[in-house]
């Protein structure tokens, strides 16, 4: 079977966010709303499908665990079984709930549990990339994937577009120095890109 051909810009401009895939509200500047993301990029910055990082996710919100305080109350073996078995989290399920438990232990200890104040905090774009890098289990990947769809609502919030969003936007022809890194469309068309990356890959 063919390739299906690649999104023309138009559609990319377009793009689902994936916050807004999850049903993450962001564009309402909210905490609870910041933490959704947080949470959610802590599932898609590890070495698993999109699939099970979505689908993992939605286990916490039928949980109801989507607060630092209410994670912390499920405790370790609950976000073992059921929600990252729900998911089909079970390579790394131990790992990541450990990672997940900590960073919250980390939010609420550092900056009361206000990822607002994390930004805050961070004296610009450079120190906001090393706070949220100081989160345990968070490398480059995951930071890129928290801050890059904040861009439009956090000042501070710039990381570099990854290498393959600028390769395939080359191969496009499309020429991102044209918009604003921190403007909606120009996020938009970086996760058109990354998702056509994963459309073939189907890995984070």
């Amino acid at each position: 079977m063919a390739n299906p051909s690649p999104p023309s810009l138009a559609q990319l401009r377009r793009s689902l966010l994936y916050s807004e895939e999850l049903g993450i509200r962001l564009l309402q500047k909210d905490d609870g709303e910041y933490f959704k993301w947080f949470l959610a990029s802590l599932l898609f910055g590890a070495r698993i499908s999109e699939t099970i990082a979505k689908q993992t996710y939605r286990a916490f919100v039928r949980h109801r665990l989507l607060t630092p305080r209410s994670i912390l109350g499920a405790r370790w073996d609950f976000l073992v079984n059921p929600v990252m078995r729900e998911g089909g989290y079970v390579r790394y399920d131990g790992w990541k709930s450990t990672q997940i438990l900590r960073d919250c232990e980390m939010l609420l200890g550092e900056y009361r549990g206000s990822l607002k104040q994390l930004h805050e905090a961070a004296a610009d774009a450079a120190d906001l990339e090393a706070r949220v890098s100081r989160f345990y289990g968070v490398g480059p990947v995951t930071t890129n994937i928290f801050l890059r769809e904040l861009r439009p609502l956090w000042p501070k919030a710039d990381p570099d577009p990854l290498p393959i969003v600028r390769e395939r936007s080359r191969r496009a022809g499309i020429d991102l120095s044209r918009y604003g890194r921190h403007t909606l469309t120009f996020t938009r068309i970086e996760a058109g890109l990354i998702r056509q990356r994963h459309s073939k890959e189907a890995t984070t």
